[in-house]
């Protein structure tokens, strides 16, 4: 399983597994404008036994976008963002 960050706007991914969007990876920003932290989720709130491998729950928070990428098995990321 291959997981891919498309990026959609600063602070804001699509997650993809082997092509097919599952999730997004967000930045969470404090109420002064300070980042807190990353927070990847899934579209659906599935049950534990179908949930794609990390994920342990349908949220998990990070530290860091690195962190992140990480966990996510060292996922590739696409900086592009197509306009149409």
């Amino acid at each position: 399983m291959t997981y891919t960050l498309h990026r959609l706007a600063p602070g804001s991914y699509d997650l993809a597994l082997d092509g097919q969007i599952v999730g997004s990876l967000v930045r969470n920003i404090t109420a002064g404008g300070g980042v807190s932290g990353w927070q990847a989720e899934l579209l659906n709130a599935v049950p534990a036994d179908q949930r794609p491998p990390p994920f342990e729950s349908v949220t998990h928070p990070f530290k860091s976008l690195e962190a992140a990428i990480a966990w996510l098995g060292g996922a590739t990321v696409s900086e592009a963002v197509d306009n149409g």
